[in-house]
């Protein structure tokens, strides 16, 4: 085995020496370890999977397209879509994914805007929000499922099979599940960027319990059930909450009205909006208030922390028209998650308008996974096959491909490519590099048949990353007939990256 390794790559890649800076250059005791390692079988590798028309997704799958009908495509990602991916491709069914792009958030949800899950079973140190993401969409990946980062624009569920409209895509299926999830309404004050995530939240049983709440005065917004109940729960951790509500009177129940008036560490203010935060441009540190009419005596209230009980919007616009909604636009389910319109299913926010939890979301994903697989197997509709073992072994490498993942893709390219390798080395904790992928992976699909990409994680590849001269993440590097033509550490505009392209084909 090894043997039949080293003939595929007698050498180890390394940039030219002509196209490095001396000073750039590796210490050669970092090539005399990747030469050591060139005589061993290399780490299995999966290749990554494209997100447009190519003749392989990488998990050896059909990539979108209205000649083949999906047996389920799954509209949206966070915990929901990313935890019914998982279920899927374990029960063969092998999902198309649309994880979205831009439309209600960045690709993942609500959670690639909080700072730290701390009530997600499975992690008793807490993880990042954007980490938890990161886990669930790999793990969905893994079982075969095929990711298209864009946005769906529209569907169309008045013939089968439905048809799902992309930003840059378009794919037919038998059966959907719908995670699009839901926005929290914001006040939209003029500080509210930068203290979102550093005081200001939408969730007060997600973040609440923070050390950065606790013992602190606290205050919240809104005047309906959601809200009274937020500020109730935040008296186990706040010295005082103060609840604003900009009319008269409460809209929350009865009961709820009841338990506010009763509590002693909670002030309503009524007739009072806010009109914006202070703080040391890091943390909160008190809460501008004017009368309702936007007159009356203007104050700040001390506080370390702002919290949006004024409701959630959900993302289901594009349904309108397709499936029943209730009044305030989520989709009406039954058991599963099962919609107005059969084979069609919806999960997590979407549909939960009361606990809105990670957790909560992800066992909704479950179950609409399950149903859909039970109702496709009603209409006789899935077939049997190991998805897991029907996939490209992960160590092959495709030639026919645009896209790929690791050291062996880069030296099979590097020796034996003769147009443009771009390379994009990343880390899993780099911020930017999520925001470079999506930008990158649209773009070759642009420049399809007139470039390969691959990605470089710097951590499971550190030889390769140092011989090439990679001091920080994001970097871009493009090779062209074993010559590097191009360095470019950081972020750049799209418009910028395809200059460059262009400059160098």
């Amino acid at each position: 085995m090894t043997g039949a390794v080293s003939r595929l790559h007698p050498r180890p890649f390394q940039p030219s020496a002509k196209s490095v800076p001396r000073h750039a250059r590796a210490p050669r005791a970092a090539h005399d370890r990747s030469r050591s390692q060139d005589h061993q079988a290399p780490r299995p590798r999966r290749t990554w999977a494209p997100t447009r028309a190519s003749p392989s997704d990488g998990n050896g799958a059909s990539p979108p397209s209205t000649d083949t009908v999906e047996r389920l495509i799954i509209i949206g990602s966070g915990p929901a879509g990313y935890t019914a991916a998982i279920y899927a491709a374990r029960a063969n069914l092998r999902p198309l994914v649309y994880e979205g792009y831009q439309a209600g958030g960045s690709p993942g949800g609500q959670l690639m805007t909080t700072n730290e899950v701390e009530n997600f079973p499975g992690f008793p140190d807490g993880i990042t929000g954007p980490d938890l993401m990161d886990l669930m969409r790999r793990q969905a990946e893994r079982w075969g499922a095929r990711l298209v980062t864009e946005d769906v624009e529209s569907v169309d569920l008045g013939a089968r099979p439905f048809t799902v409209r992309g930003t840059d895509t378009t794919a037919r299926a038998h059966s959907l599940i719908i995670a699009t999830g839901a926005t929290a309404k914001r006040l939209g004050i003029p500080s509210e960027s930068t203290y979102w995530s550093a005081g200001i939240s939408a969730c007060a049983i997600c973040d609440g319990a923070s050390p950065l709440f606790r013992n602190q005065p606290l205050v919240v917004v809104g005047g309906g059930d959601t809200a009274v109940e937020e500020a109730m729960y935040l008296t186990k951790y706040g010295t005082h909450v103060h609840l604003l509500v900009r009319g008269s009177r409460l809209r929350a129940s009865g009961a709820m009205q009841q338990r506010v008036a009763r509590a002693p560490r909670v002030t309503v203010h009524y007739n009072t909006r806010v009109e914006d935060v202070e703080g040391d441009g890091r943390l909160l540190t008190g809460v501008r208030t004017v009368g309702a009419d936007g007159g009356g005596e203007a104050r700040t209230i001390p506080a370390r922390g702002l919290f949006y009980g004024i409701g959630h919007q959900p993302n289901s616009g594009f349904l309108e028209g397709q499936l029943e909604l209730d009044a305030g636009g989520y989709v009406a389910v039954g058991a599963g998650g099962a919609t107005s319109v059969p084979g069609v299913f919806a999960a997590g926010d979407l549909h939960d308008k009361e606990w809105r939890q990670a957790v909560t979301a992800a066992g909704s994903g479950c179950a609409a996974a399950l149903a859909a697989e039970r109702w496709l197997a009603e209409q006789d509709l899935t077939t049997v096959e190991d998805a897991r073992h029907a996939s490209v072994p992960r160590g092959d490498f495709d030639p026919a491909s645009t896209k790929h993942r690791g050291q062996y893709a880069l030296r099979k390219l590097y020796h034996e490519s003769q147009g443009l390798v771009m390379v994009l080395y990343s880390a899993p904790s780099c911020a930017p590099c999520r925001t470079v992928k999506p930008i990158l992976n649209k773009l070759v699909d642009e420049f399809e048949g007139k470039v390969n990409f691959v990605e470089i994680d710097i951590e499971e590849d550190s030889e390769i990353a140092q011989a090439a001269g990679v001091h920080s993440t994001p970097t871009l590097q493009f090779f062209k007939q074993k010559e590097r033509v191009l360095h470019q550490p950081g972020v750049k505009m799209k418009r910028e990256y395809r200059a460059l392209i262009e400059s160098n084909l």
